[in-house]
């Protein structure tokens, strides 16, 4: 997803609209190791796209990215969303990010529309109460 021309695209959109957050792959790197998409509505705030590349995976780099959202986006009170792949759904194991989520102190609530491939998606919710569990940031 994050060597696509499309999600690239976006990515710089948003970047510019100052809604998006991007970990960088470095100089030889032919693409962003992740990068987040975030709507910072106060007091309801969403993680509209979190995507990390395969090879960064298990590396902190979603963890990070979020970190930086709740430090600039995010103020208590409040909740923060995200939806992600139903239990059901094939990418839910191929990308962890169930259990990701979960680590990071959301909690699973309703089911949602499904995906654009027909695969089922499930709204995922934390209140604002602090830092992500095992962060160093502070606030939030």
């Amino acid at each position: 997803m994050v060597e696509e021309p499309g999600f690239q695209k976006a990515v710089r959109a948003h970047l510019r609209a100052g809604t998006a957050l991007i970990a960088d792959g470095g100089a030889a790197a032919d693409a962003p190791r992740g990068a987040l998409l975030f709507d910072a509505s106060p007091p309801t705030y969403h993680v509209d796209w979190l995507v990390v590349s395969e090879e960064a995976r298990g590396r902190g780099v979603g963890r990070a990215l979020l970190e930086d959202a709740y430090a600039r986006f995010v103020r208590a009170p409040g909740t923060v969303e995200v939806v992600t792949f139903g239990a059901d759904h094939p990418g839910a194991v191929a990308s962890n990010a169930r259990v990701f989520y979960e680590r990071l102190g959301f909690t699973p609530a309703e089911l949602t529309t499904p995906g654009p491939e027909g695969g089922s998606r499930q709204l995922y919710r934390r209140p604002v109460s602090g830092p992500l569990p095992g962060s160093a940031q502070r606030g939030g």
